[in-house]
Parts: structure tokens; C-alpha cells; sequence
């Protein structure tokens, strides 16, 4: 792994992108697990995770992840997800993370050394290059493994480190699960984020 025990680490965990990431290569993710992890290789002095969350549902299937994870370690950072209908009249929901990923890693990066990016999105690319001007190392957590990969190639060049998703999940594994097969609009576990599916890469 490429950490060094006593550096400042962060995680940047794009929710919706590593759903996406670990249906397709047939896990559910345990996020204890995945926390306890990452600190027996180093110090984890922040670990966030972004999603977008549906308020006009009365209860949002999405809750019992968030509220987990508000009192386990994570920092939550959510917004509404918004509604629409596509031109085919089917019902579809975005929420893209982006902008707040960007905000916090770039207001930490004076604190930390060490910054570890749980999505493949190109668009990140910039920020990358950003935090890496003020000295910080960055790590990519996505996978090529997937069909089509999940990593843009311009975001794993960027990085520091590209840790393949695959290689690691063993670790913190929750259940096996049917690879994701493409074109099922169904949410196939309780705790899917919402993302926009062009959002992913």
C-alpha cells in the first residue's frame, strides 16, 4: 500500500461512484470494515462521504446508510437530489457530488499529506493536479476491471497512486452480490446513492 504510517490521511469517498464501482464488480461494500482498514495503514484523520439524498420521499431508502455512518467515523455531506423526467417520460434523479468533494479536499489539503479519492470521474483530474501543487500526495481508489472501466485514464495518469478497487475489496467485503448488469434502472440494495449514470466516468 502505498502509505506511510504517520502521514495525515484523508478519504474522499464519492458514494454514488463506489457503488457503482463495487455492483459492477459484485460486492457491497462494509464501510467499518473499509474505515478499520485504511487506518491499520496509516492515519486517517478525516474520512467524508458524499451523497446526494431525494427529500420528497417521505422516507428515503438512503437514510439507513447516512445515519450509520454519521455515527461511525465518516463526516456526512449531503445535498437534495434533484427530480426530473427525461425525454422518454421515465422518472430519473441527479445528484452530482463534485463540487463539494472538490471544496473540501482543497480546504483541507494545507492539513493533511495524503488525500485518497474514492472515484474514477475525469472531471477530478484538475482538483488532483490542484492538491498536488500544495504538496499533498493522492491516491485514486476506483477500478479498470469493470466494463467499461470506472477510472478515466486521464484522472489515474494525475494521480499519485492508483489503487484498483478490485485488489483490495476483500477487505472490506459485506456480502457477495450478482454483478450489476447493465441497463437495470431497479435499485438493487437499500442504500444505493443516487448519481447521474454520466456522471460515473
Amino acid at each position: 500500500m502505498p502509505f506511510l504510517p504517520n502521514e495525515r490521511v484523508a478519504l474522499f469517498i464519492d458514494g454514488a461512484n463506489l457503488y457503482s464501482a463495487s455492483r459492477n464488480l459484485g460486492f457491497d461494500v462494509d464501510y467499518r470494515n473499509l474505515l478499520e482498514y485504511f487506518k491499520r495503514q496509516t492515519r486517517v484523520i478525516r474520512a467524508y462521504y458524499y451523497s446526494a439524498v431525494l427529500e420528497t420521499e417521505e422516507y428515503s431508502p438512503l437514510k439507513p446508510l447516512t445515519d450509520w455512518l454519521a455515527y461511525n467515523g465518516y463526516a456526512l455531506v449531503t445535498k437534495p437530489a434533484k427530480e426530473f423526467t427525461d425525454s422518454t417520460g421515465r422518472r430519473r434523479v441527479k445528484g452530482n457530488m463534485d463540487i463539494e468533494i472538490a471544496v473540501d479536499m482543497l480546504e483541507l489539503a494545507d492539513k493533511i499529506d495524503h488525500a485518497v479519492l474514492f472515484s474514477g470521474d475525469s472531471d477530478f483530474r484538475r482538483m488532483v493536479e490542484a492538491v498536488q501543487r500544495k504538496g499533498v500526495r493522492v491516491s485514486v481508489v476506483s477500478s479498470v476491471r469493470t466494463s467499461p472501466p470506472m477510472v478515466a485514464d486521464e484522472l489515474r495518469r494525475q494521480a499519485d497512486d492508483f489503487l484498483e478497487l478490485a485488489e483490495i475489496a476483500a477487505e472490506f467485503t459485506r456480502r457477495q452480490t450478482e454483478p450489476r448488469i447493465r441497463g437495470n434502472t431497479m435499485r438493487n440494495t437499500p442504500a444505493e446513492p443516487y448519481a447521474d449514470p454520466h456522471d460515473v466516468a
